[in-house]
């Protein structure tokens, strides 16, 4: 790719221009609106050759980068430029507020931040109805919130951030799950979180 005609984004202070990131099996590309989707596919087919991997090309979708009129354009025509190659039908391009997935982490224009928490919270809402039906001890209520619900957060927390409504909603989950649903905790909020030698 590096050796391409495609020219990615230049990034001001980087050695070089962003064209692709990989890690794993995954791939991510960075085109610029001159480059042609189909001197990617080429050399993506070359690599696969050469290396004896498959690339999943009904896996591939596009999020536009760019003004709203450039990227609304780029859905309706499926063209990155006037007189370019045409984008296949059966790759999905992102309108605005739809997000991809890109390792763990949604990516688009105008997502709705929140709303890629829901199947998190609904997830989280699952399990924790799965092992209120256990009916664990206090003890076994702490580990559960903090490897199930932590565990469950932890690395889209990082990568994406945590909106408060979500951070908010999942303090409330917290709650009712260790204080198995009493209408007021026994316990005020700093005293549970502090370290057990002093709470």
């Amino acid at each position: 790719l590096r050796d391409s005609n495609l020219r990615g984004y230049d990034i001001p202070g980087a050695d070089e221009r962003l064209i692709a990131t990989l890690f794993a099996d995954d791939t991510t590309t960075f085109l610029k609106k001159d480059d042609k989707f189909t001197d990617l596919m080429a050399i993506l087919d070359i690599w696969c050759t050469a290396s004896g991997a498959r690339f999943n090309k009904d896996k591939t979708e596009i999020i536009p980068v760019g003004r709203c009129e450039y990227r609304q354009r780029l859905i309706e025509t499926r063209t990155p430029c006037p007189g370019g190659d045409k984008i296949p039908d059966h790759i999905r391009i992102a309108q605005d507020g739809e997000a991809i997935r890109i390792l763990g982490a949604w990516h688009g224009n105008d997502i709705n931040e929140g709303g890629v928490w829901t199947p998190i919270l609904e997830k989280i809402d699952a399990t924790l109805a799965r092992w209120e039906n256990t009916h664990p001890t206090m003890e076994g209520r702490k580990y559960i919130a903090q490897m199930h619900i932590g565990g469950t957060t932890q690395y889209l927390a990082k990568v994406q951030g945590m909106p408060k409504h979500v951070e908010d909603k999942l303090d409330k989950r917290i709650r009712t799950f260790v204080w198995a649903d009493k209408k007021q905790a026994p316990v005020n909020k700093d005293t549970l979180h502090a370290p057990i030698s002093r709470g």
